[in-house]
């Protein structure tokens, strides 16, 4: 398949607000796509390729100095072996290498698919087709059940992959797609709630655990070999050397634990998100350490738990790493689960996530199943725009335009984003010289106050709460929101839905 073939599709799927047009065109290009350009064409798509971390920045791709061919003759095929050959290079003389093959890559493709590489390679690639759109296009192109592809594509955490076993393999193929150690999974996830209280009533009796300010982790092990992944499903394993010990000294031979991580203070106090975040970008050990808290268990000794109900997967997990549990306890009574997030509050966490005992491990998906408490309301939305300042922030991009998730398409297109407020509060100089230098990477358009970005940055937000508005699309504004920080290890689908945000109406 040619590569203007695939940049000529994205543009059409950018070009219309329709869902099912949007499936539709990329059905037709999957559908046409020979067995080996499946993996790679889905990954250009998402702007995640399949060979991962590339070693190009937007610094070395912007001081190319490259004659664009006037004729398209690129093939995905030629493409991917380039992105191949980047990720291969290493080592002494690596940055001279890489330049000589973008410079080649560059080279033959015209203007219009070298932009497309371009975005596609830094992750930057906006056309509207998201993760739900390229499943129901795979399920489309293939005659598969949607939710089958679905479940095989949270298991096996690669659309690709799922993508090439679907239009190629048969259907008991698809279907057999299970949990495998040292495949990561995508991670289920929690809706919100008010109180502890409120939660159990979405949830029935439960189990009710601390909420760390920490970072999500799932870990994997075969005998003496341990992964530890991102929530995004990166490969952090020589980053955070104490974590594999820990996890090496547990009484099983097989594992796929999913929990959180964070360093603590010298008073045993958790240390401020950031500092975890930091070992987290450290190809070397540091001395802050980390300490894992285990909160399920989705594989030990050959036996999947993944459809398990949360008790059998917690005894469990009690039995392989009692010492590493996350703190919690099982009730249906309200005031054991308000006495417990206080515990955590007062321990300097974040509240409590309100589990549902009898209910299986969703991987990759927000249900009611689980509910966070946050007793100081905070939020994952992403920046739409920002505005220039004035006064003493005249010359930096300043108040955000703030969006949230709308996965069913409630005020707009499925998996598009709702404005649902603006706030400058909480920026530190720190902060605006940061979005004053890395928004513009990120720009669609300008007017002379606002630059207006594709939702691709995700900051988490503090708020009292919302009040009904007739001034943004969802209905709703955020009450005294401030910025509590970026979240780098977020992707734009982990946002906070509207539909979250507009049940606090009902709070």
């Amino acid at each position: 398949m040619m590569l203007s073939e695939l940049v000529s599709t994205t543009d059409e799927v950018a070009a219309t607000s329709s869902r099912l047009a949007k499936i539709d065109a990329l059905a037709r290009l999957l559908a046409t796509s020979e067995p080996q350009e499946i993996a790679p064409l889905v990954g250009l798509l998402l702007a995640s390729p399949r060979q991962g971390k590339l070693g190009v920045g937007w610094r070395g791709i912007s001081a190319l100095d490259v004659a664009h061919a006037a004729d398209s003759s690129l093939t995905i095929t030629d493409v991917d072996e380039s992105l191949d050959a980047l990720a291969a290079a290493s080592g002494a003389g690596s940055g001279a290498s890489r330049n000589s093959i973008l410079s080649a890559l560059a080279a033959r493709a015209t203007a219009e698919e070298w932009d497309f590489l371009t975005r596609a390679m830094l992750g930057e690639l906006r056309t509207g087709a998201l993760g739900g759109v390229v499943l129901d296009a795979i399920a489309r192109a293939s005659d598969r059940a949607a939710a089958t592809v679905r479940r095989a594509a949270m298991l096996s955490g690669d659309l690709g992959v799922t993508a090439q076993l679907a239009l190629t393999g048969s259907v008991e193929e698809l279907e057999a797609v299970g949990l495998q150690v040292g495949r990561p999974v995508l991670p289920m996830l929690a809706a919100t709630a008010a109180t502890p209280t409120a939660a159990l009533e979405i949830t029935g009796e439960a189990s009710v655990e601390f909420k760390l300010d920490g970072a999500r982790i799932q870990v994997h092990r075969h005998g003496d070999e341990v992964g530890v992944y991102t929530r995004s499903l990166a490969d952090i394993t020589h980053r955070v050397p104490e974590l594999v010990e820990i996890v090496r000294s547990l009484p099983a031979h097989d594992l796929i634990l999913d929990g959180e991580t964070l360093s603590l203070d010298e008073d045993g106090g958790p240390r401020p998100f950031q500092e975890t975040m930091s070992r987290f970008g450290a190809d070397v050990e540091r001395d802050l350490l980390l300490r894992p808290w285990f909160f399920d268990v989705l594989h030990v000794d050959g036996r999947d738990l993944l459809d398990e109900p949360l008790s059998v997967r917690l005894a469990e997990l009690e039995r392989v790493a009692r010492e590493w549990r996350m703190p919690g306890v099982v009730t249906a009574d309200a005031a054991a689960a308000e006495k417990l997030s206080r515990e955590a509050l007062a321990a300097g966490h974040e509240g409590v996530v309100v589990k549902s005992i009898d209910a299986p491990y969703a991987a990759g998906r927000r249900g009611k199943s689980w509910v966070k408490v946050k007793p100081v309301l905070t939020y994952d939305l992403v920046v739409l725009a920002a505005e220039w300042g004035s006064g003493r922030r005249r010359g930096w991009l300043s108040n955000l335009h703030l969006g949230a998730l709308d996965p069913e398409g409630e005020f707009g297109e499925p998996d598009d984003y709702v404005m649902v407020g603006k706030t400058f509060k909480g920026l530190t100089d720190e902060l605006l010289r940061w979005q004053t230098e890395t928004f513009p990477k990120f720009e669609t358009r300008r007017t002379q106050s606002t630059v207006f970005l594709r939702p691709e940055i995700v900051v988490e937000i503090a708020i009292d709460g919302v009040q009904r508005s007739p001034r943004y699309p969802g209905e709703i504004a955020l009450r005294f929101a401030r910025v509590k920080g970026y979240r780098a290890d977020k992707l734009p689908a982990d946002a906070d839905t509207i539909q979250t945000l507009r049940a606090l109406l009902r709070g």
